[in-house]
């Protein structure tokens, strides 16, 4: 019997199905968004298989033989959520020699290939998003796909629960020293805006005044002689990025 393993998931209907994979090599998309109500996280349902039940899990599918790790995570996000055009930063490696070892994982896995306890590397990658930009749609195999709340993730298939958790801790200490909030931002923005997108990434409540403090030390924040129209509070200063361009 040959031998069919894509990760943890695996699509009858895949373009990948007629290309060689790497068995043992794979990558997962860690793809966090954020809306008025907070920050989230992608997940998919696996499709169940027989009496074996689908699990939650984060997008991850093995690599091609003939494609690179970037190319990778890129083609697995857009055929298992249709998502495109992605930034995906690569943040760790997972290589624990039991990470598909859980009897949950091992009866789905007897499902699709010969040696279901063979070891799989996982390189990962995390993305952040304003959901209100990306509609994304479950492949064949997956029951659904849902933007789960940071703070009530449940218990996901394989390691992902590990792989979610230091994916977000990355983002949270990246955050500010590369200044990604500039990113998501309009770019005409309020401190306010800002400030909230700071306590939804970070998931703490920051002092006002503190807040405004630090960002007087941050270079490339310009006050513009701008105020908010249309709305029904009164009408806020607005500012924009301008990173310092190097020499």
């Amino acid at each position: 019997m040959k031998s069919i393993f894509i990760d943890e998931f695996f699509d009858m209907t895949s373009t990948t199905t007629s290309l060689k994979t790497n068995p043992n090599v794979s990558v997962d998309c860690v793809v966090f968004g954020f809306d008025v109500e907070g920050l989230k996280v992608l997940l998919i349902e696996q499709r169940p298989v027989g009496d074996t039940l689908g699990q939650l899990a984060l997008p991850g599918d093995l690599v091609l033989q003939n494609e690179n790790l970037d190319q990778s995570a890129k083609r697995v996000l857009k055929e298992l959520t249709h998502l495109d055009g992605l930034y995906l930063k690569q943040f760790q490696t997972f290589g624990d020699p039991d990470r598909v070892s859980n009897v949950k994982d091992q009866e789905w896995l007897r499902n699709f290939r010969d040696d279901p306890a063979a070891r799989v590397i996982t390189v990962a990658y995390y993305s952040i998003v304003k959901m209100e930009n990306y509609q994304p749609e479950a492949a064949s195999f997956a029951g659904k796909i849902i933007w789960q709340p940071v703070d009530q993730v449940p218990d996901l298939a394989f390691d992902h629960n590990k792989i979610f958790d230091t994916a977000l801790t990355r983002l949270r200490e990246e955050f500010e020293l590369k200044n990604i909030a500039f990113e998501l931002l309009p770019e005409k923005f309020t401190l306010s805006q800002l400030q909230r997108l700071h306590e939804m990434v970070l998931g703490v409540d920051l002092d006002k005044r503190n807040f405004r403090k630090k960002l007087k030390m941050k270079t490339g924040l310009v006050a513009l002689d701008e105020k908010q129209t249309g709305v029904d509070h009164k009408p806020a200063q607005l500012f924009k990025y301008k990173p310092r361009k190097h020499a």
